[in-house]
């Protein structure tokens, strides 16, 4: 792995309640300078982010947003509504939460139908990463989730919100790369907070990074001489 190929997979994150313009702006100002793959804002952000971004001329920065977040648990037809005024606000990823309630019921149709709503509202616009919050799913809930959501032809499986009991986990990040296979990207999210942290997740398959921490881990990086 080199310093390049882990700062590019890294989503620098600020979803928190109590962010303002200011640290959003800050949110994007890091990530133009160290060329994340996105920053993931709150919706109610994308527009004050895609508008700085899209003013830089030489920042390759996407814009990512959270659809039904945290809790998933949001009708399909609104998840969908979200994810429409967040591409015209210019969001380039959409992070959506699934039906966890759904998945646990076994009523694997509705937790499809919630995924399809924004995967086809997404079509040819923005990546779509589904949220299956693991720290709530057994291991074979795990799988059935990562096939679901294959089968609803989403871009990326995702493993936590961070605001639920737990987030990513080296295991969990196995599970679902193993299950979803090359054609589809793993993202850990929750609690990566440093370089250790995101060269496990990788070598676990994980192809992006969810993270607030993406300063500190890409500032680790440039002491090191092996990377």
């Amino acid at each position: 792995m080199t310093a390049k190929s882990i700062i590019s997979r890294i989503d620098h994150t600020l979803l928190k309640a109590d962010a303002n313009k200011e640290s959003i702006l800050k949110l994007v100002e890091e990530a133009k300078e160290y060329q994340f793959a996105s920053v993931c804002v709150n919706p109610v952000w994308v527009k004050t982010a895609s508008e700085v971004l899209r003013s830089a001329s030489n920042s390759k920065v996407k814009v990512c947003t959270v659809i039904g977040f945290p809790l998933g648990a949001s009708a399909p037809e609104v998840k969908a509504f979200e994810s429409t005024q967040a591409i015209q606000d210019g969001a380039d990823e959409i992070d959506m939460v699934i039906n966890i309630g759904a998945l646990k019921d076994g009523n694997d149709d509705l937790v499809v139908r919630d995924m399809v709503g924004v995967v086809q509202t997404a079509a040819g616009k923005a990546l779509v990463k589904v949220i299956i919050e693991t720290c709530l799913l057994t291991p074979d809930e795990i799988v059935r989730a990562c096939r679901l959501a294959v089968s609803a032809g989403v871009d990326f499986v995702k493993t936590s919100t961070g605001f639920s009991t737990g987030g990513a986990t080296v295991e969990a990040v196995a599970l679902m790369a193993k299950t979803v296979g090359p054609g589809i990207g793993v993202k850990a999210s929750g609690g990566v907070r440093s370089l250790a942290d995101a060269e496990a997740m990788i070598e676990a398959g994980a192809t992006r990074l969810g993270t607030s921490a993406g300063v500190a881990i890409a500032q680790g990086l440039s002491g090191k001489s092996d990377y």
